[in-house]
Parts: C-alpha cells; structure tokens; sequence
C-alpha cells in the first residue's frame, strides 16, 4: 500500500487534534477523564481523517483491552441469561466487549484454570456461580485483573450477591407460620465442585426449623433435578412413602417447584389443599403459574457487577474488597396455604 493510500492511525488523530495518543485513546473509548472540548476536538480530527479505532491500538497505547471476561457454567440458565441481558448492554454502553467463556464440566473447568485464557484477553473478569477450591481462587489472583463473584460471597474479593441463607430462612418461615411441620428440603442436582446454593439454602432451611424448636430429619431432604421428570417422581415418591409425610416443600429453585408442583398433579395430589409448594429466585415461570418463592434480581446482579468492574478497570484506588449485598422478598402465592386438617 503505498503512502498516500495508507490508513490513518491513532498518532495521525493526536497530531491533528494537538494530543497525545493515549489522550485519543480515552476520547474515543468514551472514558470520563478526558474534557467536553478535548473529546470534540478529536472526534472531529477521527472523522476529517476516516479514523475507525482499532482495540489492539488501543490496547498498545493504554495497556488495557477493552474488553471483559465472563465465566459462567452454562447458558442455559434463567438466572445467567437475565444477568448477561443487563450486564452486556451496560458495557457496550461504555465501550467495552464481553467476552463468555462456558465451563460445563469439571474436564472443561480443569482446562480453564491450566490456561487461564483470560489473563492477556480481558481488562476483568465476572465470575458466576462457583463453588471454587482454594488452588482456583488463587488461580484467579494471579491474574492480575479485577476478579468480581457473581451470586456468591468470596471473602476478601469484590462480590455481588444475596443472603441466600437469609432467603431460605424466609421461604421456611413462611411455611411455619402457616402452621406446616412436615416441611421437606429439595436442592437441585449440580455437577460436583458447581455452586447452586444448595448448601446456603439448606442452612437457611435447617435455621428456620432450629428456631421454631423442630428437629432436623434427613429423610425430608432429597435431591431431585427438575430436568429429569422421572428424578422428579422418584424423590416425591421417598417423600410421599414416609410414616410421616411432608405437608410442604421448599424447592431450591423455581425451575424445581414448578416440576414438583407438575407431578403432583398428574399424581392427583392437590397442590396446596394437600401440599404446600414454595421456590427460590421469581423465575419469569413463577409469576404465570402463580408459584410462591422467595425473589431475588440476577438482572440487578448483572447490572451491579458490570458498574463494579468498570469501577476496579478504571479507578485504580478503588477498594477491591467491596461487597454488594441485594435484598430478597418472600413472595407468598397461590401454592402455598395452611396444612390440611388432621
């Protein structure tokens, strides 16, 4: 390419707009640190030359990339989907890219923290729903870049979470001051070393039961997946076959209430004449068949951990153990109700 065919560069704007590069840089990327009239003067310098700013030059100039990374479990997931759907939005809006790195299984997982492809790719990185090992977290440390939990409360590290020990003791309560005491506990099936709040919400439960003075009794907790209608059934038949059945159940997640809420009426079981049923989250689903839960926001969560890493990328006297605490609220519905007389 010859010289009077060759593109403009980040140097051709700063000497037209009597800048600096790195000055360019900010201008262009949006950053608040560069005035009104000095943005102007180079936007209108970028336009006059066709200047388009590339990332990687950006990146040469401010040592920063532009972009964020996100670690998630799966995207099949009301609860990642709502986070993403606020979290990319408000980083576009600033400038910035997401880049979503997907770790389904412990094989994919291992893989992720041998490479960290993240640290030379991403100015942070948005972690969500990990139940991590001390060797990860470290992991994660070294790679110098803001590191922000998503929907769980790492010490020391900047988090964006709900007291899920707090929700449960809420959707527990509920039952108990409807006059339940056969109340059992489903959590949902994760994959090993995966965080769906299992035990938090367990705590929670087992709280609300030591509070009202009722003895904790392992055969009212089973495990169910509410993927799998035949794990569904199985666990409602343990539950249904004891001496003593529940009149109620605190499902882990909506997704699993619903499926309980399902095959208990296909077995005719009157839900909640005979059953009281309550969920965690206020999955878009909770509302339509009027399920009683305990809600929480991921698109606030998402929201709130995007604002936290532009944050920690761009103030570097920011605290990098700040933790954002987001309220629950008991929902009560139509599917939960006073025990049926003995």
């Amino acid at each position: 390419m010859s010289s009077a065919q060759r593109l403009p560069t980040m140097v051709d704007v700063a000497e037209q707009a009597g800048v600096s590069p790195s000055t360019v840089s900010r201008a262009l990327r949006g950053l608040p640190s560069v005035s009104a009239e000095v943005r102007a003067r180079v936007e209108e310098a970028a336009r006059e030359l066709n200047f388009a700013v590339s990332r990687q030059a950006a990146s040469l100039v401010t040592g920063k990339t532009g972009v964020v990374a996100v670690l998630v479990p799966t995207l099949n997931s009301w609860f990642h989907g709502s986070a993403l759907s606020s979290l990319g939005p408000l980083l576009r809006a600033a400038g910035m890219e997401l880049t979503v790195y997907v770790v389904p299984d412990m094989t994919e997982r291992t893989a992720f923290f041998e490479r960290l492809p993240a640290r030379r790719n991403a100015d942070a990185l948005v972690v969500f729903g990990f139940d991590l090992t001390d060797e990860e977290t470290v992991r994660l440390d070294d790679l110098g870049m803001p590191v922000i939990y998503v929907s769980q409360h790492v010490e020391g590290r900047p988090s964006v979470y709900v007291d899920d020990v707090a929700g449960a003791v809420k959707a527990t309560r509920h039952l108990l001051n409807l006059g339940h005491r056969r109340i059992a506990f489903a959590p949902t099936v994760g994959a090993s070393g995966f965080c769906f709040s299992s035990r938090e919400r367990l705590l929670g439960y087992q709280q609300a039961l030591t509070e009202a003075d009722i003895p904790f009794d392992d055969d009212l907790v089973v495990t169910m997946s509410f993927e799998d209608a035949r794990s569904v059934t199985e666990g409602l038949g343990r539950l249904l076959s004891l001496k003593e059945p529940p009149t109620a159940i605190f499902a882990e997640m909506d997704e699993l209430a619903i499926a309980i809420i399902h095959v208990l009426g296909k077995a005719r079981i009157p839900v909640p004449a005979r059953i009281s049923v309550i969920g965690f989250d206020d999955h878009q689903m909770a509302g339509w068949t009027d399920l009683s839960t305990v809600a929480q926001s991921p698109s606030d969560m998402g929201r709130l951990a995007g604002e936290l890493a532009l944050k920690l990328i761009h103030d570097s006297d920011a605290d990098h153990q700040q933790h954002v605490l987001l309220p629950t609220h008991l929902l009560p519905r139509a599917t939960t109700s006073p025990p049926p007389a003995p």
